[in-house]
């Protein structure tokens, strides 16, 4: 249920952004907003006193910080990649990511190899890969090449860092104020970065994206959490089978709701991911 709710809401995160472009909302409005009521949220579900022990004395509290400043700097990775190199190579380089929590589950914590496994897991690549490239798209990875590597390479640290994390240093009943720590550092980010820039512009529709964002945010990372800390799947299994999932599900959803064309493409790697799951959960 946890990694089902997980997959739903970092879906909807990808329609929140489709709604942005498309009522041409601020985004770096949005995204600050959005940190802010997700930080909220984390609070007020945290059952505790909150106390500076329980909080930046505690043993996550560095990786929080660290987790805040990765959050919104692989944002701005992620909008520039899309800028210079094109939205499907931001697309690839980001899903494909998932490579990475997956070699550190299985070396890290001894997760099982089997053949029907890595199988599901290179069958799982190859799908996020056809799924996300558009056929009109000009994908190509020679140019600005440093932004994708970046964008691979963050967007894996964040997922491997949130594992370790939980798994470590974060009590059991500290997922809540865990969270809401990752999004209060990438909120103060987020307001000197409109500092920076000088952008003040804040309005009644940035402030409204930016709580539905927020809500659906949070709850991303807090059911991937509740999913990572439950002992039915390896994190090798869940990490695979969230990708893939969201994939599928913001795939059918550009497909039914945003009348977005697939290729034969599109569909194939659809079909792959569908086989992917099927054979990384049953193994």
């Amino acid at each position: 249920m946890y990694l089902l709710l997980s997959i739903l809401s970092s879906t909807l995160i990808f329609i929140v952004f489709k709604l942005l472009t498309k009522y041409k909302i601020s985004t770096i409005h949005t995204i600050t907003v959005n940190y802010f009521v997700a930080f909220a949220i984390g609070i007020s579900s945290y059952n505790q006193p909150i106390t500076a022990q329980n909080t930046i004395y505690s043993d996550w509290f560095l990786g929080a910080l660290f987790l805040g400043f990765l959050f919104i700097s692989i944002f701005f990775v992620m909008a520039t990649t899309a800028q210079k190199n094109g939205v499907s190579v931001a697309s690839v380089a980001s899903k494909m990511s998932v490579v990475i929590p997956i070699i550190f589950g299985i070396y890290m914590y001894n997760e099982s190899t089997g053949l029907q496994k890595i199988i599901g897991i290179c069958f799982a690549l190859v799908a996020v890969y056809l799924a996300s490239v558009k056929s009109y798209a000009q994908v190509d990875f020679k140019k600005n090449l440093a932004l994708p590597i970046l964008l691979f390479i963050g967007s894996g640290t964040i997922d491997t860092s949130i594992k370790y994390i939980e798994t470590t240093h974060v009590p059991e009943n500290g997922i809540p104020i865990f969270s809401a720590s990752i999004f209060g550092i990438a909120a103060i980010l987020g307001v000197l970065t409109t500092l920076v820039k000088k952008d003040f512009g804040f309005n009644l529709k940035s402030l409204v994206s930016g709580f539905i964002l927020g809500i659906v945010n949070y709850g991303s990372i807090y059911f991937l959490l509740k999913a990572l800390d439950h002992e039915l799947f390896e994190s090798s299994t869940l990490f695979t089978v969230n990708h893939v999932g969201i994939m599928m599900l913001s795939t059918l959803v550009g497909l039914l709701v945003f009348r977005e064309k697939l290729s034969v493409k599109n569909w194939i790697g659809l079909g792959l991911a569908v086989v992917a799951i099927t054979l990384v959960t049953l193994a």
